[in-house]
């Protein structure tokens, strides 16, 4: 070990990070589970000095926060860029450190590069600042660089296509690189900028698992290479080659976070992050509202008299938010025109939105509103008016008939911020969903930027409004864009059962109270499926509820059901929308679970899913997770009334109420009723 090494270490609740520079460039000694306080970190570093003999190596080029081809690196390096058309291989040297963020420049080169990290709850957020004296054309600048784990035989990370998000891909380590690349223009239903590197054996409750995040909306790139050497790296950074030449480039936050508790520790460390410190909620002693969408009752057919009464009928039901969907503004009866005629159609609307806000108001409603202000329709007077503020080539082809705005030019998000501030200004709106429904023409990180800057000031101009990020259902979901908007419109599946298995992986990420989900038609209109109510009720109350079918199809049962769950909701909502939740590991893997357990761990809820027909007679046991091994629960079944006669042992379950300990709870686990497929159970857990 030299005699000059320096170490820092950076400690987040249950990870640590420890970098070691000896002058060049600084790199990950470690990154795994909290290490002791008073641990010797020039010990440390002497036990991880390593020795390569044979073959052509004479010495391993350290693993630096961003690889320099300069030192005969064999991997990719964390930084391509050009000058004047020559290729850049500098070689940096570290000049200043606080412990927190690291400068280190190429003086001959006039380049400089910051490391910065910051603790943000349970993970640590590293970043990448590049600046240069002279404009260089950047290729890929990687947010700081670390090791991928040694002990660990696979990369899970996530794909996904419109109503099918968030699912998971398993590769294993190997000799090369994989990659996962968004083109798209946005965090994408295919490559959400999210990825978990297991060690062998881990499960959703045990077992080390590493994790990463990329706090950004617009495009990414990750590589998870292993070396020649049998060395392993994971690079994030903006997707590569989108943005101009300049002087200076900044990658986003790559969020960190480590786990000794399987896959939920870093779960729950993304969901408190979002929750706690990403979002910025408008009213935060507000109650999180019971939603109600008009989309799939009426879709682009407005009427007053049809709405008003639908309005009566959900707040019946107990929805205290009611949000008009598309078809309200220019000459929009389908989805060919107007989209950027932000103006309402007094064909429908003659006296304007005022008189239904007042009927949704005095049914104790607030009122909602969809806006797509990113696009535009050919056939509008915006798109007739400024061919020049349309994104990409004339002959590009279309998605859902519509085109892009140019959100990197001042003067679009000008005219759009005068038009949505007009209309927040002249209606009582307290939501906004705010869609983005087809991919960009062309790759381009300034599009992202824009419209940050565009949410930003509206931010600003109306701090009360809360804004959905909806695109095409989940396509543009991460920390970015969570940190200009409050709510995710997870899928535009209201199919039940595709959202059980969605909502539950999406659980790797995302928590409770961002997370939209809604109960769609009887027939559901993505999937054609028929779905009973108690499915489509329970599931919805997974997370932030709401309803999005026609009220008027509801028969006396399907009603009765709907305004129980909801009421369930409402009064679980105070301890739930702070709630952790942790994924079950089952034994039947028809059977999809979670566990939502109080932020004092005093109860939880348990919602075990039956997606299809079991292998096996006999329900297995459901083991919980996360409970105190010594303390008395007392648990209950919440749909009780949902056992089917079929249902014919004696499970304790059926006849009232259990006391059991968290021992037998996590080591035994609860026997589940026999019930059909496309079921579900709700159990409620309190700690005595």
């Amino acid at each position: 070990m030299s005699d000059d090494l320096h170490l820092w270490r950076i400690d987040a609740p249950g990870q640590t990070l420890v970098l070691s520079s000896d002058g060049g460039l600084p790199g990950a000694l470690y990154w795994g589970p909290a290490l002791l306080p008073e641990t010797d970190l020039a010990a440390l570093a002497r036990a991880c000095e390593q020795e390569v003999t044979g073959g052509m190596i004479d010495r391993l080029p350290p693993l630096s926060l961003c690889p320099e081809a300069s030192l005969s690196f064999e991997g990719q390096p964390g930084l391509v860029a050009y000058r004047d058309g020559a290729p850049l291989h500098p070689r940096f040297r570290l000049e200043d450190t606080n412990g927190a963020q690291f400068t280190c420049r190429d003086r001959d080169l006039g380049l400089t590069l910051f490391f910065d990290f910051e603790v943000r709850g349970e993970t640590i957020a590293a970043s990448t600042t590049l600046i240069s004296d002279r404009e260089v054309t950047l290729h890929h600048l990687a947010a700081p660089v670390l090791p991928g784990p040694q002990m660990g035989h696979e990369i899970v990370d996530v794909s996904g296509r419109w109503i099918g998000e968030f699912q998971i891909e398993r590769a294993p380590w190997r000799a090369g690189i994989h990659t996962r690349e968004a083109r798209t223009g946005r965090s994408g239903h295919e490559h959400p900028p999210l990825a978990y590197f297991p060690e062998a054996g881990a499960s959703n409750t045990q077992g080390t698992v590493f994790s990463m995040h990329y706090g950004w909306s617009g495009g990414h790139v990750m590589l998870a290479e292993e070396l020649p050497s049998g060395r392993r790296q994971i690079q994030w950074g903006h997707a590569t080659g989108t943005r101009a030449a300049g002087t200076k480039f900044r990658t986003a936050p790559l969020y960190l976070a480590v786990s000794q508790a399987g896959f939920n520790g870093c779960a729950v460390a993304f969901q408190r992050l979002l929750r706690d410190h990403v979002v910025v909620w408008p009213k935060p002693e507000t109650p999180r509202p019971v939603h109600y969408n008009c989309w799939e009752a009426v879709y682009f057919n407005h009427d007053f008299a049809v709405l008003s009464e639908i309005a009566e009928r959900a707040a019946k039901l107990g929805a205290e938010r009611f949000v008009l969907d598309d078809g309200w503004f220019g000459r929009r009866d389908d989805d060919t025109s107007s989209l950027g005629d932000w103006d309402i159609d007094r064909r429908k609307w003659p006296e304007g939105l005022t008189p239904l806000i007042d009927h949704v108001e005095r049914l104790g409603m607030t009122f909602g509103l969809w806006v797509e202000p990113e696009m535009v329709n050919l056939d509008s007077d915006l798109a007739r008016a400024h061919p020049d503020w349309l994104l990409g080539p004339a002959d590009q082809i279309e998605g859902r008939q519509q085109r892009v705005l140019d959100l990197s030019r001042d003067d679009v998000r000008a005219h759009l911020f005068r038009k949505l501030s007009t209309i927040l200004s002249e209606n009582r709106i307290d939501y906004l969903k705010w869609d983005h429904n087809r991919l960009l023409p062309i790759a381009n990180a300034a599009q992202a930027e824009g419209v940050y800057a565009l949410l930003r000031d509206l931010r600003t101009a109306f701090p009360e409004v809360e804004i959905e990020s909806c695109a095409s259902g989940g396509g543009r979901i991460d920390a970015g864009i969570l940190s200009l908007t409050q709510r995710v419109w997870l899928s535009d599946s209201n199919d039940a059962l595709e959202r059980l298995r969605i909502q539950h992986d999406a659980a790797l990420f995302l928590p409770i109270p961002v997370t939209g989900s809604h109960v769609g038609p009887r027939i559901c209109h993505t999937s054609g499926r028929s779905i009973d109510m108690p499915m489509r009720a329970w599931v919805a109350a997974q997370r932030h509820m709401g309803f999005e079918m026609n009220p008027r199809e509801l028969t006396e049962a399907e009603a009765e059901v709907l305004t129980r769950v909801t009421a369930w909701w409402k009064h679980n909502r105070h301890w739930r929308m702070g709630a952790d939740i942790l994924r079950l590991d089952s034994a039947d893997d028809t059977v999809i679970a979670e566990q939502q357990r109080a932020a004092d761990g005093s109860r939880f809820v348990v919602f075990a899913g039956k997606a299809r027909t079991s292998h096996q007679i006999m329900p297995r046991p459901l083991r919980l997770t996360g409970l105190d091994p010594q303390a008395l629960y007392r648990i209950d079944l919440v749909n009780r009334e949902e056992l089917h006669h079929l249902s014919r042992g004696r499970t304790a379950l059926k006849g009232g109420p259990l006391t059991l300990s968290g021992q037998i709870l996590m080591q035994q686990g609860l026997t589940l009723p026999w019930q059909f497929p496309e079921t579900i159970w709700v159990i409620e857990g309190e700690k005595l």
